[in-house]
């Protein structure tokens, strides 16, 4: 305990970012708790945020009297700490023998001077050699927060996922419950980090419900969201084109979707006007058999490059649909292509005034005759654009 008392004297300052303490050890204790740096005419002090599953309440503390806090949270009540200031991330573990375990690792140095090293080592937002409850449940990250050397791609493709989310973070409101649906969720190690993310780190009210139609897997992942104590998690089984369940939601997720189940998820995500959408599409099969076109044919005759044009066009079609339909999109690269053949992904953010993507969000769209003329050309008629019409 020692260690741990002396990491708080360490991070309880101007710099800490946020501390989040979880895996509850009693029912009588808080889901969760939070700690964030708060200014009270002009003094330091630090605002705990108790999470009871149905509300919220919030105790402002002095440095000493949370250390004094915070110690019998530890000793009592969670398993776990994570915290993170502008100049280090830590994590406490407590087994259950009692054994307190510290680790801190200090973040990269922000100067004037570029890093010139080939070999400097890349920042995730999820480090390694800090332990994820969820990454080490899946099997991704060892109990002392080293990354397996076989689910390394899988670690990068999640810490890759999760800057995709960072970058539309400005474009979803605070100061209400927001939903998100995670369509064909699968195993869901992204639907996790995404819950883990945004609730735990960043601090959104947001509850997520993931939907897939392999009911074994749906029923893992509720007893695993159950485990980690993520009770606004939920997992369904169901179908994309059907689901009813919601009436609002504001971040649409499709990862994987095949064919035209992509097409339904992302008109589902119009419909309800959402405020980001996060497409990774998949088996683009439909236009495939649709696409003709004279002057194209030399290369159209061979079948695999056919398709593989079939399913670039497909994509690029669904980004200017959205975009009629007043969203800001950029088409980008997933993950490396060495990793898997279908890294396309689409990201849409409704469009707002403060909202601002980088690059190609910012150049103007198609007209909707401009998009009539090509798809005229071509001979197809994507199922997206047959259900906003």
């Amino acid at each position: 305990m020692e260690e741990y008392r002396k990491l708080l004297e360490e991070i309880l300052n101007r710099d800490l970012l946020w501390i989040v303490f979880s895996g509850t050890k009693r029912p009588q204790a808080a889901v969760k708790v939070r700690v964030r740096p708060l200014a009270v005419k002009g003094d330091l002090r630090y605002q705990a945020a108790f999470w009871d599953g149905k509300k919220e309440t919030h105790i402002n503390y002095e440095k000493e009297d949370l250390i004094e806090a915070a110690a019998g949270w530890v000793e009592t009540d969670y398993r776990q700490m994570q915290a993170e200031t502008a100049q280090l991330t830590a994590s406490v573990l407590v087994s259950k023998k009692g054994k307190v375990t510290v680790k801190k690792k200090q973040r990269p140095r922000v100067s004037g001077q570029a890093e010139l090293s080939h070999n400097r080592k890349k920042h995730y937002i999820l480090e390694e050699g800090t332990p994820v409850p969820f990454l080490v449940e899946l099997g991704v990250m060892t109990p002392e927060g080293k990354v397996v050397n076989s689910r390394y791609d899988k670690f990068r493709q999640i810490n890759r996922f999760l800057e995709f989310i960072r970058d539309i973070c400005p474009a979803l409101p605070r100061g209400r419950e927001l939903t998100m649906i995670d369509f064909g969720c699968g195993k869901s190690y992204l639907t996790f980090a995404m819950y883990y993310y945004l609730r735990e780190l960043q601090g959104f009210d947001l509850r997520i419900i993931g939907l897939d139609l392999k009911e074994d897997v749906i029923r893992r992942c509720n007893e695993l969201a159950e485990r980690f104590g993520y009770e606004k998690l939920k997992f369904l089984a169901g179908d994309i084109a059907d689901y009813e369940g919601v009436d609002q939601v504001d971040l649409v997720v499709t990862l994987h979707a095949c064919d035209t189940a992509t097409d339904y998820a992302l008109a589902r995500a119009v419909e309800w006007n959402a405020r980001a959408i996060l497409s990774v599409p998949c088996c683009q099969h439909e236009l495939n058999g649709q696409i003709r076109n004279e002057t194209l044919e030399p290369v159209l005759r061979y079948g695999l490059l056919k398709e593989r044009m079939a399913a670039l066009i497909t994509d690029g079609l669904r980004a200017s649909l959205l975009e009629q339909h007043g969203y800001q999109v950029q088409v980008l690269e997933f993950i490396d292509m060495e990793h898997t053949p279908k890294n396309i992904m689409i990201r849409a953010v409704k469009k707002q005034k403060k909202i601002r993507l980088p690059r190609e969000a910012e150049q103007k769209g198609a007209t909707e005759e401009e998009l009539r003329r090509c798809m005229e050309a071509l001979h197809v008629e994507p199922t997206l654009e047959r259900l906003l019409r």
